[in-house]
């Protein structure tokens, strides 16, 4: 038994030095089973904290998350810092490229926030069982109908409780070196609460993080805060309008930083 540490010892670095693959699942695996340990972890602490189901959950999950970035060789650079100071409710909508995501999430999101997302993440074990912690809103992507009652629902809870809602308006992970096109439910909700949309860029990962090719190295990610768009007044009419306006503004934004992403490591605040 001891001998087959031994060799698992010696075999891990060596799989970690000279296979891509084998990084690529090793950190994978790692990136979930720590999930799971951390969800473990924030439950008890939560329900401490505020006796179950509390946006101010949201303050423990990011303590105890931000620190995985590092596990994974990952570094964050963000700029725009100054658009997230906006007082009251609003809409956050960003780009999504994959699980990865969560980490640039916390490492910006801002007090009283919590996100919506694909009600299947609510039976992923430990992490599922924070999300609903953290006040996380669960939509069903299937059903349309469905989904505009959570989104009135929302933007109802968004008032009454002064909270801000993270969105991903592409309803899917995509790592096309493009945006998809905007569903139109984050801008329901900003418009039916009259909140401002604050859009955040990630910037492409396709220097580190390949799926297909199972290639999963250390990288930097560019996170940037765009300023506000302002809803007050705006009607259902112009939800068209302001989808696209929000995705032309992203769009350029990201594919300027397409080209442009540091390949050194070094955490950087603008």
């Amino acid at each position: 038994m001891e001998a087959l540490w031994v060799i698992l010892l010696l075999l891990v670095p060596l799989l970690m030095w000279t296979s891509s693959t084998f990084v690529f699942y090793f950190k994978k695996c790692f990136y979930v089973a720590w999930m799971m340990v951390l969800g473990l972890v924030a439950i008890p602490l939560c329900i401490l904290k505020s006796g179950g189901r509390d946006v101010e959950n949201m303050r423990i999950i990011r303590v105890l998350v931000r620190h995985v970035k590092y596990f994974l060789g990952l570094r964050f650079e963000v700029s725009g810092w100054e658009h997230l100071q906006t007082e009251g409710p609003y809409v956050i909508i960003s780009n999504h490229q994959s699980s990865l995501d969560v980490l640039g999430l916390m490492e910006i999101l801002p007090d009283r926030c919590t996100m919506i997302a694909k009600k299947e993440l609510i039976y992923a074990g430990t992490v599922g069982l924070i999300c609903w912690l953290g006040g996380i809103v669960f939509i069903n992507r299937k059903k349309t109908s469905d989904a505009k009652s959570v989104m009135a629902e929302a933007a109802k809870t968004m008032l009454d409780d002064q909270i801000r809602l993270w969105v991903f308006p592409e309803g899917t992970r995509n790592q096309k070196g493009d945006l998809l096109p905007f569903k139109k439910g984050a801008f329901h909700l900003a418009v039916q609460a009259q909140a401002p949309i604050i859009p955040i860029v990630f910037s492409s990962y396709n220097s580190f993080y390949l799926r297909k090719e199972k290639q999963f190295k250390s990288g930097t990610i560019r996170l940037q805060i765009l300023p506000k768009i302002d809803t007050k007044g705006m009607t259902t009419d112009d939800v068209a309008s302001l989808s696209d306006k929000s995705f032309n503004a992203m769009r350029s934004v990201f594919l300027d930083t397409c080209n442009s992403v540091p390949q050194s490591n070094g955490p950087s605040r603008r």
